[in-house]
């Protein structure tokens, strides 16, 4: 990971301490390194330097990782009146993991409308350093919360415990548990705040071995009546009359997409879910050697990192009607994988 110059650090230094009420904002279904990174910059703000901090999330997180914002820590969902009202009135805005307002969807009007100064903590590519004071973004590094604790090591933060648990949460999801995207600095990390008292044994537990039976259900009617696999290329949709049959919760389907990976000839595997509105989210994960990112960008709207990207497929501009997704999907990676 490339070192942050003096200059940068100083700067947000200097622009924490000038600010009293400061909002942090992450990206519109936050995962848990959205959680972690921005309740971990909370958590310090609050805690380490009497800040009047909270997080802003443009909608609510899934029931398996919401406990990763602790709950003494100020939460707004919105954008409601009083999301708006306290990000209207921050002195300092910062944005975690996403690369620009455009992912706060419907907070990013008033983000980008305020006078406060703006910070971006971020690893995806292309960051819209247009929008922000100071920037601070970096690809080579597992998450956003690892950033965010080396950003905070190097000005010589003293991390609560709150914060330093939240960046071990973050990272770890973002990790699929130190199964992908781990960089010698992501393992240093760990080995530190592990020193410094964080229960991740704990966080193992809630994150993976709390969900409820419908979880573990789901998943096997994916692997078995949901999944297709052609030569590379595996995927799986799971239709909205499915979500209803089974009573599925946000967040209940988290990593699924990375359970076809397992078969040696997979190299690129799409998980696709149906949501109101015309809409189908979907989620990529790759091999080495085959670009998630460039996948989605080129037929999903998306984007994200080589080995994990995001998007969706569009009703109306994509495809004529619902029917015709999976037919989409099969081709998309088709073509993408020649």
């Amino acid at each position: 990971m490339k070192a942050f110059t003096t200059e940068q650090l100083q700067r947000l230094v200097a622009l924490v301490k000038a600010s009293q009420s400061v909002a942090v904002l992450t990206h519109t279904h936050p995962d848990g390194d959205a959680l972690g990174s921005a309740s971990a910059m909370a958590s310090w703000l609050r805690e380490g330097l009497g800040k009047d901090a909270a997080v802003l999330l443009p909608d609510n997180p899934g029931d398996g990782i919401s406990f990763i914002v602790p709950d003494d820590c100020p939460l707004y969902i919105g954008p409601d009146p009083e999301a708006l009202s306290f990000l209207s009135g921050a002195s300092l805005i910062i944005l975690a993991d996403a690369n620009g307002f455009a992912r706060t969807e419907g907070l990013a009007d008033t983000a980008r409308s305020s006078k406060a100064p703006k910070i971006l903590i971020d690893h995806h590519v292309g960051p819209c350093s247009e929008e922000f004071d100071l920037v601070f973004s970096e690809t080579e590094v597992s998450s956003a919360s690892e950033l965010l604790y080396w950003i905070l090591t190097s000005v010589g933060a003293r991390m609560p415990l709150d914060c330093a648990s939240a960046l071990m949460a973050g990272m770890t999801t973002d990790t699929n548990n130190f199964a992908n995207s781990t960089y010698p600095s992501t393992l240093r990390m760990a080995s530190q705040l592990l020193e410094a008292g964080v229960d991740r044994d704990l966080i193992v537990r809630r994150l993976y071995q709390s969900g409820r039976e419908n979880r573990v259900r789901i998943t096997g009617w994916l692997l078995t009546e949901g999944l297709k696999v052609d030569g590379p290329a595996a995927w799986m949709i799971l239709p909205r009359e499915v979500r209803r049959e089974f009573d599925l919760r946000d967040g209940e389907t988290e990593g699924v997409v990375n359970m076809p990976l397992s078969i040696g000839r997979v190299k690129l595997s799409a998980f696709i879910k149906e949501e109101e509105g015309g809409i189908f989210r979907v989620s990529l994960r790759s091999k080495p050697g085959v670009s998630a990112r460039e996948c989605s960008q080129r037929f999903f709207h998306g984007g994200g990192h080589e080995q994990a990207a995001g998007g969706k497929i569009i009703i109306g501009e994509d495809v004529a009607s619902r029917e015709e997704v999976p037919g989409y999907v099969e081709q998309a990676l088709k073509t993408f994988l020649g």
